[in-house]
């Protein structure tokens, strides 16, 4: 891979993370100040979780169908841009419902054709896309710092502009994407649904649904929980930057680990962790050591295991249907899985506290590494040499 284009992707993730790293954190302060309930913010934030599921399908079937990423990828970025200007004026609850509504079904498709982008790049260079990936996990860590700062001087409404200013440069960047070349796929013969239909791409996706629907459970009540167990918001936001900065390192040494390991071992080590993780969070909350020894194992439970993941997509879905295998891959984890962990996380937590709450999470990714022990069956057992190296 030419060093241009692995700036102009590596530079891309950076930016779109940094969008997320201040949207996630800081998002339900600003809905707060606009004196929305926790009902309310409740249901606007589960919008972006709700349109993954549905969103990205669209687009990637665009974009395969067309062969033009590059163009639903501005195409999505402008009308973003566009979605967030309309934040502006929306203040009533209706408003504010369709505008996120509307970000949302854009600024959640951008990813999949994004990550369908770099893959295709990737498959005829000697790139890896880890090494690209890890920009994305450390604009998310910058954004999350200086907004908190910016915040503290300037006031919530600062997060508006800020938030604008990344979905403009977000938005020039596109123009610095590449059309990729698509090679032709064994696959390409075979419908969509030939493909999704097969027990271990079923096996696959039900496995990565269980493992997002734990994390829904982390994203959305993490820092409530720990709140209530009298941690600080210093020391919650310091917790929450171990796990991103483990995700980071372990996006460093994926390519080594990628050929020392298969690909399913990896997946099934980083599930095995994830059990241990979310096990830790519920039954060991008071201790600080343990918590940040949870944490860092998010370099497995999210680190090891997506890389891990996009990779087996990418076997089963690629030359005209990559976009779509990634947007599905994206609808079904992360849509679906999000959706109920976001939402099942919530009423566990107000009738069972958070140390059941957590302790049941944890068995979502013990059935996922049942699915994906019995059911995954690779024919390339290892990732190529040209993703990650």
């Amino acid at each position: 891979m030419s060093r241009a284009l692995h700036v102009n992707l590596s530079r891309f993730y950076f930016i779109y993370y940094f969008f997320v790293g201040a949207f996630v954190p800081y998002w339900g302060l600003y809905l707060q100040s606009e004196q929305f309930s926790a009902a309310d913010i409740g249901i606007l934030m589960s919008l972006f979780q709700i349109s993954r599921i549905f969103a990205p399908n669209f687009w990637g079937w665009l974009a395969d169908h067309t062969g033009k990423r590059v163009t639903w990828i501005k195409l999505t970025a402008f009308l973003g841009l566009c979605g967030f200007v309309a934040v502006f004026w929306a203040h009533s609850f209706f408003w504010l419902f369709f505008v996120m509504a509307s970000l949302s079904l854009f600024t959640s498709s951008t990813l999949p054709l994004s990550e369908s982008l770099t893959l295709a790049h990737l498959a005829t260079t000697n790139g890896h896309y880890s090494r690209i990936r890890m920009w994305g996990s450390l604009g998310f860590i910058v954004a999350a710092v200086i907004l908190g700062f910016l915040i503290d001087a300037y006031g919530i409404k600062s997060l508006l502009w800020f938030l604008l200013g990344v979905q403009i440069t977000l938005f020039l960047l596109t123009f610095k994407l590449p059309e990729p070349i698509i090679k032709p796929h064994a696959h390409d013969t075979f419908s969509i649904w030939q493909i999704i239909k097969q027990p271990p791409v079923i096996a696959l996706l039900i496995g990565c649904s269980m493992m997002v629907t734990a994390h829904g459970v982390l994203y959305n009540f993490y820092s409530i929980y720990l709140a209530e167990h009298g941690y600080s918001k210093g020391m919650i936001g310091l917790l929450w930057a171990v796990g991103v900065v483990c995700e980071i390192m372990i996006f460093m040494l994926m390519p080594k680990l990628m050929q020392r390991f298969s690909l399913k071992n990896i997946l099934l080590t980083s599930l095995a962790l994830g059990v241990i993780r979310f096990s830790l969070i519920g039954t060991a909350v008071d201790n600080l050591v343990l918590l940040i020894i949870a944490q860092s194992l998010h370099a497995a439970t999210f680190g090891s295991f997506h890389a891990a993941s996009v990779e087996v997509i990418t076997q089963f879905f690629n030359g005209r249907h990559q976009a779509k295998g990634q947007a599905l891959y994206n609808s079904v984890a992360y849509g679906v899985g999000g959706t109920i962990g976001g939402l099942a996380g919530g009423y566990a937590l107000q009738f069972l506290g958070g140390e059941k709450t957590f302790l049941l999470a944890a068995m979502f990714p013990l059935a996922g590494f049942v699915v994906i022990a019995l059911g995954l069956k690779l024919a390339q057992t290892h990732a190529r040499a040209g993703m990650f190296g």
